[in-house]
């Protein structure tokens, strides 16, 4: 939801979302100015261009999902669960374009499928057919297959850096400054 509230407008919500809101644009930055995730993208940029970065942030989830055990004592179906309960229970706070695809991520169990190649793959068609096929995301699950190890090899050391980063961030954010 984050990625479409734009400039000061995150001011209009309550306070636990405008932290998350800044959370989530501080992960971003992060994200796209990482060497490691530019690595990443530079792989697919050829097939991809400016897609390249949505395919990166997909497979990334996907070895998150799959290695979720790793980072959380919470099983990924447990924390799957509560998300989807908290976007329901908080349903009115939601843009209308989350209010939009949250049946769908539901339905399809996104968060639970990214783990499962043919999940992500699905989830891959998916955005493509909202691009109207530009993107091509469908065909980079070939990519990621070919390039599995070296996709996965260089997510570890990225997300140690992101967890990092982002519990400095939010540390900041709590206190406000």
């Amino acid at each position: 939801m984050a990625d479409g509230i734009r400039g000061k407008s995150y001011e209009d919500y309550p306070e636990k979302l405008k932290i998350g809101i800044l959370l989530h644009r501080f992960i971003d930055s992060f994200t796209d100015a990482h060497p490691i995730v530019r690595e990443s993208t530079k792989r697919l940029h050829s097939k991809y261009h400016h897609y390249s970065g949505v395919a990166v942030d997909m497979f990334y989830d996907h070895f998150l999902a799959k290695n979720w055990s790793k980072y959380s004592d919470e099983p990924l179906e447990e924390f799957v669960q509560k998300f989807y309960t908290s976007l329901q229970d908080n349903y009115d706070l939601l843009s209308d374009k989350t209010k939009h695809l949250l049946p769908y991520m539901i339905e399809y169990n996104w968060l639970w499928n990214y783990q499962f190649l043919d999940g992500l793959e699905d989830i891959l068609k998916q955005m493509d057919h909202r691009t109207l096929y530009k993107s091509k995301l469908s065909y980079s699950i070939q990519d990621l297959k070919q390039n599995y190890d070296a996709f996965e090899a260089e997510f570890f050391p990225f997300f140690e850096e992101l967890r990092t980063a982002t519990a400095q961030k939010l540390e900041e954010l709590l206190r406000g400054t």
